[in-house]
């Protein structure tokens, strides 16, 4: 089962906010903004998921921490940790770095803009370094700005390569979120592991959910008047 679920952490790398419709721009995130999620794994506490949100001008930076672990009592089985920062000009994606630590393995992902692609190098999950260019308008696996209906490929910022995938919309839902209950835009993700996304009336990431090898993982988006 724990091999399962690091498999599935492929779509976990980075994460927080498209818009209420799948089809409109994201919101912009304020300076100091944080989207911050409790982890479950069934009914277990699984670690935490944040997104902290920086300006400078037209400059926007997303600061992302993953820390999830299983155990007994004192005893670690499993622990995945995943950073990144991603940098953002005008809604377009200038650079992002990411680290990510999984099954005893660490992956490494670098991308930066060149004018015309963004050249991006990355550790492939059995070890071999690769480098790859994506459109300048590609979106990556880290979820907080949302898929278009037609996307078809995105990047995989855990490993740096492309993913195939395709996305639905699922319409309005009622989820747990901010200590209540809320009405959010349901998005499903289908491509290595199908996962639910769910976004706010306002367009921010307010929920996360998938299911690995029977056990499901459920996002909780934390009440924080930073986020409000």
């Amino acid at each position: 089962m724990i091999r399962s679920l690091i498999a599935s952490l492929a779509f976990l790398g980075g994460i927080a906010a498209p818009s209420a419709l799948a089809v409109t721009p994201p919101p912009e995130p304020r300076d100091g903004q944080v989207i911050a999620f409790d982890v479950y794994r069934g009914n277990s506490s699984f670690g935490t998921h944040e997104v902290r949100f920086e300006r400078n001008g037209d400059e926007l930076v997303a600061n992302i921490e993953v820390r999830l672990r299983a155990g007994f009592g004192p005893v670690t089985v499993f622990r995945y940790e995943h950073d990144a920062t991603e940098r953002w000009n005008n809604g377009d994606l200038v650079e992002k770095t990411a680290r990510t630590v999984k099954d005893g393995n660490t992956y490494r992902v670098e991308a930066c803009r060149n004018g015309r692609a963004l050249e991006v190098e990355g550790v492939l999950p059995g070890g071999e370094a690769h480098e790859a260019e994506f459109p300048l308008d590609v979106t990556p696996s880290s979820h907080w700005r949302g898929y278009e209906p037609d996307l078809e490929r995105i990047l995989n910022t855990e490993h740096g390569d492309a993913m195939e995938v395709r996305i639905t919309d699922l319409g309005m839902d009622e989820i747990e979120a901010d200590g209540t209950t809320i009405q959010a835009r349901r998005i499903r993700l289908e491509g290595t592991l199908t996962v639910d996304l769910w976004y706010d009336e306002n367009g921010f990431w307010a929920g996360c959910e998938f299911e690995a090898r029977g056990q499901q993982i459920r996002y909780v988006r934390r009440a924080n008047p930073a986020s409000a």
